[in-house]
């Protein structure tokens, strides 16, 4: 089976073409994009404000858990049949909505507020103390809830393919049809290691948006989150 698996690999004619490897990692990485950055969209925005004024963080545990409750297979299914061709895509920035919103509001939530006083009392706004403050705070969880909503929307996508949606997940599904477990190993091999491109990506992001001084600080300093105070 190794051997089959490379021989399909190396072969030219399996990565050119309409239906060919890079085609297919393309549309792969194109749909996993989109949805991450529309979840994002509306995910992070929500996650800042209730971590900020801490209203709703009951609904941020619940819904996020309901949310991972969701069947992958049925809500690409369904939707697909509601609202038929590329709106289907929905059903991925649903899925990745929670783990978002959930590392936002963790982040926020997590800023040392030791920070948040002293912010207080320069004088700083609520809205100041929000941007200056907590969002570069915060952007290390922040970063880590896209990095996880990214891995899961990856998974995700080779499944939209049984709805038409291509990806590499159509070459999977159309080893299955023929019999050609080499190229079902192989689609397999090839999502997983877009997924580890694509994470080490978004690591390196994360290492260029989070400021220095933050990281220096969670890693030497005992600084504790708000809503928790030293026991005497």
């Amino acid at each position: 089976m190794i051997t089959d698996i490379a021989a399909w690999l190396l072969d030219p004619a399996n990565w050119t073409g309409e239906e060919g490897v890079l085609r297919q990692a393309w549309l792969h990485l194109l749909y996993c994009v989109f949805a991450v950055c529309a979840a994002a969209l509306m995910a992070v925005p929500l996650g800042l404000y209730i971590g900020h004024t801490g209203r709703g963080s009951v609904f941020v545990v619940g819904f996020s858990n309901a949310m991972r409750a969701l069947p992958t297979l049925g809500l690409v299914t369904g939707l697909a049949v509601l609202f038929r061709g590329s709106v289907a895509l929905s059903a991925l920035v649903v899925l990745a909505f929670p783990a978002v919103l959930s590392g936002t509001y963790a982040g926020v939530r997590a800023v040392p507020s030791q920070a948040v006083d002293a912010a207080k009392g320069m004088g700083m706004t609520s809205r100041q103390r929000l941007w200056q403050v907590e969002l570069p705070n915060a952007l290390t969880l922040l970063m880590g809830g896209v990095r996880n909503a990214m891995l899961q929307v990856m998974a995700t996508t080779a499944v939209a393919a049984y709805v038409g949606l291509g990806g590499l997940g159509q070459l999977l599904i159309e080893g299955q049809t023929i019999g050609r477990y080499d190229q079902m190993a192989s689609a397999a091999i090839l999502i997983a290691l877009l997924a580890v491109l694509v994470d080490l990506a978004l690591a390196g992001l994360t290492w260029l948006l989070v400021p220095r001084g933050v990281t220096l600080t969670a890693a030497n300093t005992g600084a504790r989150p708000r809503g928790r105070r030293k026991q005497r």
